[in-house]
């Protein structure tokens, strides 16, 4: 089959499936970038989707599975027979497999487990017990490792005579291990090819070998990319005993999760992750989940206009000035909270740790409130023509710049103390805050000038 320009990719994949014709299906989706493969089966019905997976055969649906989102690859899994699931597992590599399955409920991720090979199953169980942004939820088996006994012609006669199955890998560098399995050393692949075949592993391999432990943390591992230029680093439990190794891709590719996942909580997606695929009852919930408290707050927000109605109906031109000081203090207070919550997933700083934290923003917030207030005050006589006016709203702005950026930079810190995620909590508390002060400062200002009949 042929591309045809007028016609989209996935109703070409819809085409292929109706007339069942999986050599052709294998071919075309071959022929797709992973962006384009995985925007076709988003737009595919749930029938198709599970149709072009039962066409092609496990090894190929795999790559297919592993180019999409894990939480989308785990509905498309959960829709096949079980067999059929297992089967497409079993080809998967294995730290993207153990992300799907850890997506899957447990119901369905047993059924599956006991139906893959039983050494897959092992090693899936294995992953699925580290925490995701962990080295050993990161890590990958399929490496390459070798007793410290052996000699060079033993390690390439193996590479030769499992060459196919060792294809997959993204071999750069071959293990030493000890008896016991323990990490001892490691050969380059150049040194390796290059050394006669009667050498020993022992002689040519870099002993101790940089290692990371299967409980370090993500920031731990970036910090270890940043220090060497290692495609991979080899990963040990707490008895030294190789089981895997960290890919520098996997784990840049886990600090992008985890800045999207971050900024989805800053626009209130609960759930952390939401693509327009999934159900939408579930992902109306997820939203609603956010929003509704934050009825309240606002509602709280609006509370202090309602006492000081009187004071603008008098005054009806600062209601021109509350929305600038309301988001320009918004926005210094989320500079700070941005900035808070960057330093505490580094581990630069801890809850306990508020007041340095409020003493480094106080004089930033002192040196932005002038200048915002100064901006202001110049607008308002050159706009309303009226110094106190134009003073009050230039003195709010400054004082809730103040208290918008000290609040902004603890709340992240007391909210985590309390153990919850400062990313979800704190942009609509501060709002709260910022919208309340902002208000009650410039209506009292107001009130107090309009007693003086200065207004």
């Amino acid at each position: 089959m042929t591309d045809q320009p007028n016609i989209e990719t996935w109703e070409q994949i819809e085409e292929l499936v109706e007339r069942q014709d999986s050599p052709g299906l294998t071919a075309y989706l071959a022929q797709l970038s992973p962006s384009e493969l995985a925007r076709a089966m988003s737009r595919l019905s749930e029938d198709d989707q599970s149709a072009v997976l039962t066409l092609l055969d496990p090894e190929d649906a795999a790559d297919v599975i592993e180019e999409l989102h894990e939480a989308v690859g785990a509905d498309l899994i959960e829709d096949l027979p079980v067999p059929q699931a297992a089967a497409i597992m079993d080809e998967m590599d294995s730290d993207i497999r153990a992300d799907v399955l850890s997506e899957l409920d447990h119901g369905d991720l047993e059924a599956i487990l006991l139906q893959m090979s039983p050494e897959e199953a092992q090693d899936a169980r294995a992953l699925l017990v580290y925490p995701s942004d962990t080295a050993g939820g990161l890590m990958i088996t399929e490496y390459l490792a070798y007793n410290e006994s052996l000699r060079v012609h033993d390690v390439l006669n193996d590479l030769r005579e499992n060459a196919e199955t060792y294809s997959d890998y993204g071999v750069q560098y071959v293990y030493v291990v000890s008896d016991k399995g323990n990490l001892v050393g490691v050969v380059r692949l150049r040194d390796l090819v290059l050394s006669p075949g009667s050498t020993p592993l022992a002689k040519i391999q870099i002993l101790n070998p940089i290692s990371v432990s299967v409980d370090a943390t993500l920031v731990e591992l970036e910090q270890v990319f940043d220090r060497h230029m290692f495609f991979g680093v080899p990963v040990v439990d707490n008895f030294g005993k190789l089981v895997g190794v960290v890919e520098r891709a996997d784990v840049e590719e886990a600090h992008g999760e985890v800045a999207e996942r971050t900024f989805l909580r800053f626009g209130g997606i609960v759930g952390g992750e939401e693509l327009r695929s999934m159900p939408m009852v579930s992902r109306a919930f997820r939203r609603l989940s956010f929003l509704t408290p934050n009825v309240f707050l606002n509602i709280m927000a609006a509370s202090v206009i309602a006492l000081y109605e009187s004071t603008l109906a008098q005054v009806i031109a600062l209601a021109v000035f509350l929305p600038v000081i309301s988001d320009m203090s918004g926005c210094a207070g989320s500079q700070a909270v941005a900035v808070s919550i960057r330093e505490l997933s580094l581990g630069l700083v801890k809850p306990r740790d508020f007041l340095r934290v409020w003493w480094q923003e106080a004089s930033v917030a002192l040196f932005n409130g002038i200048v915002l207030g100064a901006m202001i005050l110049g607008i308002g006589m050159i706009w309303k023509g009226h110094f106190y006016l134009a003073a009050i709203a230039a003195f709010t702005l400054f004082a809730n710049t103040m208290i918008g950026t000290s609040v902004g930079a603890v709340l992240p810190l007391a909210i985590r103390g309390m153990g919850i995620d400062p990313a979800l909590a704190a942009a609509p508390i501060l709002t709260t805050i910022t919208d309340m002060c902002g208000f009650f400062i410039c209506l009292s200002l107001a009130a107090l000038a309009l007693s003086w009949g200065v207004l």
